[in-house]
């Protein structure tokens, strides 16, 4: 059948999707070459923001590279269905090594990829601008909107140093076609959820919609601002919202990080309106989570950076426009380094117990005014400080895998498995992220870039990843919060076509991650005499060398994975107590509480301080304690007397014979 074009339809109109390139929507045998270096320059490696491994010459380089340098060679891809193709994207070859990229070409249309017809610009082939660089995508769009099949790039000049490299993405419609067996209804979500990529005015417009949907179970706060003054927005959700209730966990998702990853941006805004909506439906899922959990959701940790890619859109703003913040601070890489000051200290200790394995405290050097740290970073640092949030998981874009403490290494080793002394149940978290998650747990997909997770069941150490000092590792030393990173997808700006499918493939994953945040124990440790909570006591856990504190009331939970532990907790002034906590299968928390008995002498320092007379019965403890005392030093000064006595009859005993 002869090639069909929309001519009537004007250029402006034509807002047709990506087939999917980038997000390997588009298979890799719907991709074909006139010829190619090598298999790791095949044509499935010609897809927009593809990255390529360290080593030239490997299976997985970052672009499609012809053979030959000719006006002959071509990228084809098969749309499997009639489609309204309107627009390609296209970018240099991705590489350390060398730079390749393609200036112009030509764009060719067939449907039964014998018969191709040249794209036209009125009478002349029409002759397509391409790129001055590798990385900067550029766009260009058919003059006449053309129905077809296959569609074919056809490079007709390319940099004069390099070769015949590109990478692409190509925009089309599906066209309705009832003999078409390719042209089932794509899947997509039952959840009525406003789907589309939401700047910052819309991003306020959306949580001001659901706090106003739902006033009983909402709450948005601040917790500072951007370097350019935008505010950093929390939605807050709990049957209580804007108070800590006394041993209910507290829990938060923090996404966009770097600003160009807005599909966790995107998935933190869903789940607000799935939240609420079901929360009024009375799921009994959302009900439990909503009554027992203080849930806190950071949409846009940069939103500078957002700002900047959402300007050039999904397919437009490249790999790395956006993920710096406007200062041109990587936001992950902000914070301060407490693993290699933990482990410097353990190493020059003489008794390695004395060293803290928890609460460390942030460097001098990074307080100071002219530190270099974003104003950004500085909100979420005091953020995480007000609030004794207990799980966490911080929200990226690119890759396709779930990392865990630590993230950074011992001397900065670039790769090296590092793990935490809750190895264990980071894998656990880990875990029931990717297990759940539709894509990752697809044994049959394919990976993203050069790295191949699977065989790791999608989940990796920080450490033998790539390391940094990140936030998953501050959040862990510096507070009681465990934390995570989830590498949602291989696109990080998906098109707004993907987002439901986007959601579909996380919703059920965001929801039982947060479940964890129940499991292990938890309790309050309290006075005897008061009953008051205890702030700061110390919990720790037999044979876990990392320790947590309770918070302000007294109240503490301790993530861990099912099993007896000897838990032991001591607060300043105060004898310690120790208990015996068995942790279950199920998602539910074992209460453990601890009554801690001050010490006499605290007591009465305690009591001088408020010049009261001091009790009959502490008058007799402190007795008690001093005969103690002198007994027990009786008997060393005895035991001492005793030994050089002894010492000396030897010495005479040796003299005299």
């Amino acid at each position: 059948s002869p090639i069909s074009a929309a001519s009537s339809t004007p250029r402006n109109k034509q807002n047709c999707p990506p087939l999917g390139l980038e997000s390997l929507r588009v298979d890799d045998s719907q991709i074909q070459a006139s010829s190619y270096q090598r298999s790791g320059l095949g044509p499935h490696r010609g897809r927009l923001n593809i990255q390529s491994g360290i080593e030239d010459g490997d299976l997985y380089d970052g672009a499609w590279c012809a053979e030959y340098k000719d006006r002959h060679q071509w990228l084809e891809v098969d749309a499997l269905h009639l489609t309204l193709f309107t627009g390609v994207i296209l970018q240099g070859r991705n590489s350390i090594w060398s730079w390749d990229w393609v200036e112009t070409y030509k764009v060719q249309l067939s449907n039964d990829s014998v018969t191709w017809h040249t794209s036209m610009n009125g009478t002349q082939e029409a002759l397509f601008e391409g790129n001055q660089n590798p990385e900067t995508p550029v766009l260009g769009l058919l003059p006449v909107p053309t129905v077809a099949r296959f569609i074919r790039i056809n490079p007709q000049t390319w940099y004069s140093n390099g070769t015949v490299c590109l990478r692409a993405e190509i925009l089309g419609c599906r066209v309705h076609d009832p003999s078409d067996i390719y042209s089932a209804h794509e899947s997509g979500s039952k959840d009525a959820l406003d789907f589309r990529h939401h700047n910052y005015k819309e991003m306020r417009k959306l949580m001001k919609s659901v706090t106003e949907e739902c006033p009983d179970i909402t709450r948005v706060y601040t917790i500072g601002r951007s370097y350019m003054g935008l505010k950093l927005y929390v939605m807050e959700i709990s049957d209580n919202p804007g108070k800590h209730e006394l041993g209910e966990p507290e829990f938060r998702y923090v996404a966009g990080m770097h600003g160009n990853e807005a599909l966790g941006r995107e998935l933190v805004l869903n789940l607000m309106q799935y939240m609420c909506k079901e929360y009024k439906k009375g799921n009994q899922r959302i009900v439990r989570l909503v009554t027992e959990t203080r849930i806190h959701l950071l949409p846009s940790m940069n939103p500078d950076g957002y700002e900047e890619a959402y300007v050039k859109g999904s397919e437009l703003s490249g790999w790395a426009e956006g993920r710096y913040s406007f200062e041109g601070i990587d936001l992950n890489h902000n914070f301060p380094d407490l693993n290699n000051i933990m482990w410097d200290t353990q190493e020059k200790a003489a008794d390695k117990s004395k060293v803290p394995n928890h609460y460390i405290p942030i460097p001098e050097y990074y307080t100071k005014e002219d530190a270099t740290v974003a104003p950004e970073t500085r909100a979420v640092i005091s953020w995480m400080q007000d609030i004794p949030f207990v799980l966490s998981a911080n929200l990226h874009g690119g890759e396709l895998v779930v990392t865990y403490p630590f993230d950074c290494t011992r001397d900065w080793a670039p790769q090296e498995d590092t793990p935490t002394a809750d190895n264990a149940f980071f894998r656990w978290l880990a875990s029931v992220y990717a297990s759940t998650n539709l894509v990752m747990a697809n044994p049959d997909r394919r990976i993203c870039h050069y790295e191949e997770f699977q065989s790791h069941n999608n989940i990796i150490n920080g450490g033998a990843w790539h390391t940094v000092p990140g936030m998953n590792d501050f959040s862990y030393l510096h507070t009681n919060c465990f934390e995570v990173t989830v590498e949602l997808s291989c696109d990080k700006f998906p098109h707004v076509s993907e987002l439901p499918i986007e959601w579909e493939n996380n919703k059920e994953s965001l929801l039982v991650y947060m479940e964890q945040v129940h499991r292990g124990i938890k309790g309050v440790v309290r006075d005897k005499l008061t009953k008051k909570g205890i702030a700061d006591a110390i919990i720790k856990v037999e044979d876990h060398d990392h320790d947590i504190r309770s918070a302000a009331d007294g109240d503490y939970w301790r993530l861990l994975n099912p099993g007896e532990y000897k838990v032991i907790v001591w607060a300043v002034g105060y004898f310690p107590s120790m208990r015996r906590c068995n942790v279950g299968m199920e998602p539910n928390p074992t209460i453990c509480d601890f009554i801690l008995t001050k010490t006499p002498i605290q007591r009465l320092k305690e009591i001088r301080a408020k010049g009261e007379k001091i009790p009959q019965d502490l008058q007799l403890r402190l007795r008690a304690l001093r005969l103690r005392k002198l007994r027990a030093s009786t008997k060393a000064i005895n035991r001492r007397r005793e030994g050089q006595r002894m010492r000396k009859a030897r010495s005479s005993q040796a003299w005299k014979a």
